[in-house]
């Protein structure tokens, strides 16, 4: 089996190069504008808990309309989807360069802002995520799933680096600009792509639609149990929102915390074209569990060190443990999932993952304010430890898991 393995199977198929390299570039605009509003927040504010609030504002979309995003993303065509929610997110950016240049002072308007990105980002996401299984054969899923996610984590390394570099020698407007650059970029790639997907008519109510996502998953119990580790994984052990303090801390300005922000997303890519050129783990359910072991064994570390090279090694040690994690899960959602449901179990591992980072991000800034930054890091990771141990306990389909996807 080894020896047929193509590392680059995926890659050959021009609507799926085409999809990641958009998905891509938007997330390279995503992520520097995480950089620029996290700094330019802190700055005016000097609370940890408005660090929280961004978090929190993008959550609140993921948590209100993920399950009608993924029903969407089933019923209607999906490259149109994709491309609506991008602009979307391009507008956001455009209305912070338009908050920047006229000195806005409040705060108030960047979260609102933040909150519309995020129905951009819940729409986009799931729409993504079911075209790129379309215009793929099932039988490469895990290759394209390694390769998506690793062209995600070198945007998410590029883009970090880029707002914090723009914001330390340009300022905010011209790292706003470019953050608008990049994702009218990732329209034009996406509008290329030429697979147009087949939209299954609605023949049930839409309220049924949606449930028949969320008894999917909750009647496959390794699905369930996966969603499940990632989730309370995200959610306690999301340093990231506090990168900011911790760049302060370290000794580093705006440029600082971007490598400290791109650092988890260099071992996430790191480990993304590893597994992207080796066969499917053989123990997948023991990988996953010491994958989010090992992430959270980072996260305790990375609050106890006190030096800025020692901290980046840290961050990206736990981008490789969770890269695992990420193939595993991505690869487990798209094998078992039937292609006329592959929208809507994306929104709701949407809301189990994505919503977890943003939730984590404001669980982060709530413990920071009442515990103190490091301890609050400190006790996120020794949680997500304990998770790993619950959830093993409970989960013995989990724990039994094999190989799961065969390229």
């Amino acid at each position: 089996m080894a020896a047929n393995h193509d590392s680059y199977a995926s890659l050959r198929i021009p609507n799926f190069r085409l999809l990641i390299t958009g998905h891509g570039t938007s997330t390279v605009a995503r992520e520097a504008q995480i950089v620029v509003v996290g700094w330019q927040v802190y700055a005016r504010t000097g609370d940890p808990l408005t660090l929280g609030l961004i978090g929190l504002a993008e959550a609140l979309p993921f948590i209100g309309v993920a399950l009608y995003a993924g029903h969407v993303a089933d019923r209607a065509n999906r490259r149109i989807v994709a491309l609506i929610g991008t602009f979307v997110m391009m507008l956001s950016a455009i209305a912070l360069l338009v908050f920047t240049y006229g000195s806005l002072r409040a705060v108030w308007p960047i979260y609102l802002v933040i909150f519309l990105s995020g129905i951009g980002r819940s729409f986009t996401r799931p729409a993504v995520t079911a075209l790129s299984a379309e215009v793929v054969p099932r039988e490469i899923y895990s290759n394209a799933v390694a390769w998506r996610s690793s062209t995600w984590q070198f945007a998410a390394i590029f883009g970090p680096a880029l707002g914090g570099l723009l914001y330390g020698f340009a300022g905010p407007a011209a790292a706003y600009a470019t953050v608008a650059f990049f994702f009218a970029a990732s329209l034009v790639s996406m509008g290329f792509v030429r697979h147009q997907g087949r939209p299954v008519p609605l023949q049930i109510p839409v309220g049924e639609s949606l449930r028949l996502g969320l008894r999917f998953v909750w009647n496959e119990p390794v699905i369930l149990a996966a969603m499940t580790l990632d989730t309370f994984a995200v959610l306690f052990g999301g340093a990231a929102a506090l990168l900011p303090i911790f760049a302060r801390i370290l000794g580093a300005g705006p440029q600082g915390l971007g490598m400290l922000r791109a650092a988890p997303a260099a071992g996430s890519l790191i480990m993304g074209v590893f597994l992207a050129h080796r066969a499917p783990f053989r123990r997948s359910g023991i990988a996953l569990l010491s994958a989010v072991s090992a992430f959270g064994a980072c996260i305790i570390a990375f609050a106890l060190s006190r030096n800025f090279y020692l901290s980046l090694l840290i961050l990206t040690l736990s981008g490789m443990a969770d890269q695992v994690s990420v193939v595993i899960r991505g690869t487990l959602v798209q094998i078992m999932t039937p292609d006329h449901l592959l929208g809507r179990v994306s929104s709701v591992n949407q809301i189990f993952i994505g919503s977890s980072n943003e939730i984590g991000a404001f669980e982060s800034g709530v413990a920071a304010r009442l515990m103190g930054t490091v301890p609050s890091v400190m006790f996120g990771g020794t949680m997500t430890l304990l998770v790993v141990v619950a959830v093993a306990l409970w989960s013995a389909p989990l724990r039994r898991m094999r190989e799961i996807g065969v390229t």
